[in-house]
């Protein structure tokens, strides 16, 4: 399967090796402003790719992604530059949202020109709200957003870390936003079958605290990766890799990904199942009361941000 990848900063590049590695494409073609990086990109990683499954790895222009079957977007501002790296700032990623959404004005139209039957995966910050953007650019529903795939891992990371049990183990998701009004379900979060919340929590800590310790760990872990690096981007771009390759294989796998939703009028994060031709179906766990009205909340927040830039 050929896949182009729009953005060569520090996403676009890690979407690319992540991709390599994982053998989750026959083809990719990187596609940047300065073609000059790209370039400088690919010949550096294509002597690596003798050690890797056989594909064809090249720079190229928005014409050379005909025929892709999907084409993942990170151009754009991210977090550091954009400003939006202040855990009080309850804004989060969606202080991205103007300036990218500038950017997609500018190359969605040729990506759509040039793979007018591509899968347009957003990885862009803020990946929800640049989805819609996208749609209502691109004119067809062929969007997805990476949306809380990551947070979802991470969610299931700190739990294992915390009840010293494999991440593998654990069930658990968060949907909604990739961003502060993320929600995290607790009330299926589980271990075997046995929720985590009240019954595995560690005896010498309250279940409230556990839960809120938890919860700013995975919210603000692009902050704490940022504060170290300057750019959150290896996670993210094994997620991309990820999500490529369950399209390419058509794996059906149920994922909690960005699609936009009738229900709640507005790209996010719910578990589907995602195949060769996208999203197939939902498929939602009984969310308690107060999750049903936290992902109700989150809708709100990223319709708003939307608002904000149509006005």
């Amino acid at each position: 399967m050929k896949v182009g990848i729009v953005g060569a900063g520090a996403v676009g590049a890690a979407c690319l090796v992540s991709m390599v590695l994982r053998g989750s494409a026959s083809e990719i073609v990187l596609v940047n402003r300065n073609r000059q990086r790209a370039a400088g990109i690919v010949t550096d990683l294509q002597y690596g790719t003798l050690l890797g499954p056989a594909l064809v790895l090249r720079a190229g222009d928005y014409d050379d992604l005909r025929d892709a079957a999907v084409v993942v977007l990170t151009a754009g501002t991210n977090e550091k530059n954009g400003g939006a790296t202040d855990r009080n700032d309850t804004s989060g990623r969606l202080r991205l949202l103007s300036a990218n959404a500038t950017v997609y004005r500018e190359i969605v139209p040729k990506i759509v020109a040039a793979a007018p039957g591509a899968i347009l995966l957003v990885i862009t910050d803020p990946p929800d709200a640049l989805a819609d953007v996208a749609k209502q650019i691109a004119g067809h529903d062929r969007i997805l957003s990476s949306g809380t795939f990551l947070d979802s891992l991470r969610f299931r990371f700190e739990l294992g870390r915390r009840l010293a049990v494999s991440p593998n183990s654990i069930q658990a998701q968060v949907l909604g936003e990739h961003g502060t009004s993320q929600v995290f379900l607790w009330s299926t979060a589980c271990v075997a079958g046995k929720a985590i919340i009240p019954s595995l929590v560690p005896r010498d800590a309250a279940a409230d605290d556990f839960r809120r310790d938890v919860e700013k760990a995975v919210r603000y872990a692009n902050i704490t990766i940022i504060e170290g690096t300057g750019a959150s981007q290896f996670g993210i771009g094994v997620v991309a890799a990820r999500i490529v390759e369950i399209i390419a294989r058509d794996e059906r796998a149920v994922v909690p990904i960005g699609a936009y939703s009738n229900e709640y009028g507005v790209t996010l994060t719910l578990p589907a199942r995602l195949g060769r031709d996208g999203i197939s179906a939902i498929i939602m766990p009984t969310l308690s009361s107060e999750e049903d009205h936290r992902l109700g909340q989150s809708a709100s927040v990223l319709r708003q941000a939307l608002k904000s830039i149509n006005a």
